[in-house]
Formats: structure tokens, sequence, C-alpha cells
């Protein structure tokens, strides 16, 4: 493999600033029409990707042109502290070139960060469509291999058939408006997901950060409190999805799975945004997690919608 730093001919590079949220966004909707049909990227995520505290816009954004047209976004962030680094990257159909150039970028510069981490080598994750626009043969021909497969799954909601259900003897729910109970949805998170695949322990304030926690809206936060044992169990979810209502985050914690409390919040969810008038709820779900989530959400109508790989690169410093 050839690295080059250079851009090809006819095409140029520069590092993202806040303001390119918008163009970014639009790109990134010209990708998912590609890939899954709809436009499905909201300027918001973007937003919270160019202000991520883990990136040095100035080092670790490209944009790549055609001229003056947007063609490609790559960037990096640090989470793990050590060899882990993650990346995101898109390319329109046609630049081949352009594509393996911001490849050259975001590896170099994945060593560079792991280095300085005191690692000796880089541990690079890249989700992927499963149909992307990247070639995949590229990919694999510089050493990318896919280790993980996530489902997005989604069902229909009707306001007459999803309702909210009979509460469960024992457990109450409430939302996190008070800043108490976002600290404990918080714990509760890194708590349930810490054996997870790829999981990076977060801090408050960056999981605050992480889910723009100063526009959230956490009146769709829930947690579930269960008599006898205390807080079980977490429910996050957002509305800002153009095509679907989402489900950020559902963990159980491992002493009360079993008992039906993963249902209950579903269903939860379920009537909830059927109510507000949603028609549709969606969620990302690891297809190999031990926890039975896949199974769940099946028995649960929730069917799949497109996947997406986990694409891996180990790189020395």
């Amino acid at each position: 493999m050839t690295t080059s730093l250079r851009p090809p001919a006819g095409l140029t590079v520069r590092p993202a600033t806040p303001d390119d949220a918008p163009a970014v966004c639009a790109l990134l909707n010209e990708v998912d029409l590609l890939e899954i049909g709809r436009a499905d990227t909201d300027l918001s995520d973007v937003e919270v990707d160019l202000k991520h505290p883990e990136v040095d816009l100035e080092r670790d954004s490209w944009l790549l042109f055609e001229g003056d047209r947007l063609v490609g976004y790559a960037l990096l962030w640090d989470e793990s502290g050590g060899e882990r680094i993650d990346a995101d990257h898109y390319v329109l159909p046609g630049r081949p070139e352009g594509s393996l150039h911001l490849f050259d970028l975001l590896e170099t510069r994945a060593a560079e960060r792991a280095a300085a981490n005191g690692a000796r080598r880089a541990v690079v994750h890249l989700h992927l469509n499963t149909a992307p626009t990247t070639d995949p043969a590229e990919l694999r021909a510089r050493g990318w291999r896919t280790v993980r497969r996530y489902n997005v799954m989604e069902r229909q909601l009707s306001s007459t058939s999803d309702q909210l259900p009979t509460p469960v003897p024992g457990v109450t729910l409430r939302t996190c408006l008070a800043d108490e109970d976002r600290r404990r949805a918080h714990l509760l998170l890194q708590e349930c997901f810490a054996e997870h695949f790829d999981h990076q322990p977060r801090t408050y304030t960056q999981w605050f950060h992480d889910i723009d926690g100063e526009r959230a809206d956490w009146s769709l936060i829930w947690i579930a409190h269960v008599e006898g044992v205390g807080d079980a169990a977490v429910l996050r979810t957002h509305n800002d999805r153009p095509s679907m209502a989402w489900i950020g985050n559902l963990g159980v914690r491992s002493e009360v799975r079993g008992r039906g409390l993963g249902s209950h919040l579903l269903r939860h969810a379920f009537g909830h945004y059927a109510a507000l008038g949603r028609d549709r709820i969606g969620l990302g779900v690891d297809t190999d997690n031990s926890s039975g989530a896949l199974a769940l959400y099946e028995r649960h109508g929730m069917t799949l919608d497109h996947a997406v790989d986990t694409w891996e690169l180990i790189r020395p410093v």
C-alpha cells in the first residue's frame, strides 16, 4: 500500500469548521439516499460531531472537494485514551482516488493519536453500511476487516394498536428532567453496557456531550425503578430523526434481566411515540449481543431496515 498525503489531481482537501455542518449534512444525506433510499441524517448530529471534545478539527477532520463541490468527508476522534481510535469516512461514488486519499489521511492521523497515548498500535474502527458507497475491496486491500455487524431495526406504529403498556406491579418509570436523574441514567448506562463490544467508559460530562445534552429532550429518557431492587433499567430515546422515532439505548442491569423489564420499556416507547403521532420507530442492535437483545426486538415485531458493519484496521505506530 502506498500512502500519499497529497490530494489526487483535480481534488482539494481542507479541515472542517463548525460552519461546514450544513454542507456536511447535505453530503451525508446524499450518501444515505444511495445506501438506504432515504435522507436520514439530522443537522444536529453533524453539529455535535464537529464540536466533539475529543476532536481537533484542524488535524482530525477532512473535507474533499471537486472544484467547489463537497464530495467527501472524514472525521477521527479518540474516546479511549489508548489504542482504540474511531473514524467516519464518506465519499460519493466515482471518486476512488479521493476515497483512498482520505483513508491515507485518517489512518496516518490515527497512528499519531495512538502514539501520543503511549500505545504501540492504533486499532481503528469505522462503521459502514453493508452496501456502502466505499468499495469494500479497497478497504480489505488496505488491511481493514469486518469485526461486527449491527442491524438497524424498525417497526411501524399505530395509535390504535400501540397503547402504553399496563404498569407492572412494583415497577415505576420516571423521566430525567431533574439533574440527579440525568446523572443516574448515565451511571445505569455505563453499568448496563460495560461488557458490550466496543464500549468506551464515559464520564458524565463526556456522555452529556455525546447525546447533545444541552438540546436533548430529557422527558424522552426514562429510568425504571424496581421495588426492592432500586433503579434497574434505563431507556433513552429521541424524536429528532426525520424518518422515525429512535431508541438510542435500552439497558437493563444484569441481575434483573429476564423479568420482562426490557419488553416493558420497549412497549412504553412504542406507545409513547404512537401517541405523539409517529408512525415508525427504530434502533440499532449488535447482532452478536449476548444478552439476547436482537431476539427481544424481533419478538416485538421489529424487522431489519438495513445493516452496518464495523470495520477494523490495526496499524503499528
